[in-house]
């Protein structure tokens, strides 16, 4: 089966932010769209909003007046369920409600021919369990769309277990044909991006609940060195904490209450108080006020150090190596653990331990850790903690090595992994499990991440860049600093890790390879 026609009629049913998004898209790609809501004016209400925003466009040059009439000609207003009888497509994009989307496609099923095919645009429902309730689930499929749908390239097409193939690679070339980006995800609790976003939000959470940094400082981390372009409280606060904690509450319940996906008691409370971000003017920041800036929690000039001695191999921070050189700073090379060596202090690229439980394993007790960055020659700052047994000293010598490389720092609590690489080790995990359970192929996760969250690489494209064996060494340091099997390491981690094979290498079997879930 080929995409839709573009002369197909399309319906889409509920007409709030993403189903108006949905009908937006399918009338530009030409499709004569039916919006319906039971609530009465909402569909008036929603096409007035689509063409509100066509007008924007217009003004600012994006579309011609003409496309502009064009669009709103094709854009109707349904009274009842059986004005869709004609729609060669059917979009649910209602309230998250398992009970609610059955009724609805029941409805719709009734009315419409035995060619339609049905989509909904859920987050984290079940298709299988909404296409349960349907005379003929196979032809229905998740067609989830990231909000705002006109603007968000990504849209997961989600089978079902009943879901028929063909259907899937119609739902697919539609896409396709709408100017989107789809990718193929099963029918597991939030599918691709839901799902491994997870860790992006619980490790930000949980680093704040143990006091290892303030809000701004973890975003600022994120972004200047994580290279995210928000941080995950800004995005929280954008997505909206009662939204938010849903999908995370949806997800942990679905998989029984796995400690992976534990919801914050933090976020809770926000959303307790009504503080659900940018939405109601307060969440994690207060949007009646200037936002706060990351707290400058360095004051001291840079006292370059002459020399440096490198022991061992740095990994993925080699490219410091070019920036201290380039300051005029002199670099000698030897054996060792992946230490840089300065006067008053020892250096390493964090691993998923405390910088303390390292100096007591033997590591040197003037050791300081800094954190994982995108890329070490571009990114402005760097994440710094030193070991309990380490002085002042110490950590006064390694902030002057960063700052005199043009480097901004943020010192942090003595936390397992610090602030990056525990998230990119978490995130990349996760994206392991779901590449194991087949819910994607490697290529659709890290292409899902970067289009539906705007992540600035896939994460499992993150984890061979820095070295699956160190991201596993990052899980293990982390399982036992904490005992908790929120961190436990994915068997296909391992498993390519002992194979000495990059997570994005298609070798170790073909349900990875690319074939369609």
């Amino acid at each position: 089966m080929k995409s839709i026609d573009s002369t197909a009629c399309v319906a889409v049913i509920g007409a709030g932010a993403m189903g108006c998004g949905i009908a937006q898209v399918a009338a530009q790609a030409g499709h004569y769209v039916w919006i319906y809501d039971a609530k009465e004016n909402a569909g008036l209400q929603g096409r007035a909003g689509i063409l509100e925003g066509l007008d924007r466009q217009v003004e600012k040059g994006r579309l011609t007046p003409s496309d502009r009439e064009a669009v709103a000609s094709r854009l109707n207003i349904a009274t009842s369920i059986d004005d869709l009888s004609r729609a060669a497509l059917v979009i649910e994009a209602i309230v998250e409600d398992l009970k609610i989307k059955q009724q609805v496609l029941s409805s719709v099923e009734k009315v419409v021919s035995e060619q339609t095919i049905l989509a909904s645009n859920t987050s984290s429902l079940s298709i299988t369990a909404i296409g349960a309730a349907l005379q003929r689930p196979e032809r229905l499929a998740g067609l989830h769309f990231f909000n705002p749908a006109p603007v968000m390239k990504l849209v997961e097409i989600v089978a079902g277990l009943a879901s028929e193939a063909t259907v899937l690679e119609a739902l697919f070339d539609t896409a396709l044909a709408w100017g989107k980006s789809p990718v193929h995800a099963t029918s597991t609790p939030g599918f691709i991006v839901n799902r491994v976003a997870r860790p992006f939000y619980a490790e930000a959470l949980r680093l704040l609940e143990e006091k290892a940094a303030d809000v701004a400082t973890i975003d600022t981390v994120m972004r200047e060195s994580g290279g995210f372009r928000m941080g995950p409280f800004e995005l929280m606060d954008l997505i909206g904490h009662d939204v938010n904690a849903a999908v995370t509450r949806s997800v942990f319940d679905a998989y029984f209450g796995d400690p992976r996906f534990k919801p914050s008691l933090t976020q809770q409370e926000l959303v307790a108080a009504g503080w659900l971000g940018r939405k109601t003017g307060r969440g994690f920041y207060n949007y009646d006020k200037a936002k706060e800036a990351a707290p400058d929690n360095v004051r001291q000039e840079a006292i370059a150090p002459t020399a440096v001695a490198v022991e061992g191999d740095l990994g993925p921070a080699e490219p410091l190596l070019s920036l201290i050189e380039n300051s005029g700073i002199a670099v000698t090379r030897g054996p060792g653990q992946g230490l840089i060596r300065i006067h008053g202090a020892s250096l390493a690229l964090s691993d998923g331990r405390s910088a303390t439980a390292r100096a007591a394993s033997g590591e040197p007790a003037d050791l300081v850790l800094f954190d994982l960055s995108l890329d070490y020659l571009s990114t402005r700052r760097i994440a710094l903690a030193k070991a309990d047994q380490a002085t002042a000293k110490a950590l006064h010598a390694a902030t002057s090595l960063f700052l005199s490389i043009g480097k901004s720092v943020s010192i942090v609590d003595d936390s397992p992994g610090l602030i990056v690489m525990r998230t990119i080790a978490m995130l990349a995990n996760e994206a392991s499990d779901a590449l194991l359970q087949g819910v994607g192929t490697a290529e659709d996760i890290d292409r899902a991440m970067t289009l539906g969250v705007n992540y600035p690489r896939g994460p499992l494209a993150w984890a061979d860049s820095v070295g699956p064996h160190r991201i596993l060494a990052v899980m293990e340091g982390l399982q036992n600093a904490y005992g908790d099997d929120r961190y436990r390491a994915s068997h296909l981690l391992r498993r390519h890790v002992a194979a000495k094979q990059p997570l994005c290498s298609a070798s170790l079997g073909s349900k990875h390879s690319g074939a369609m879930p």
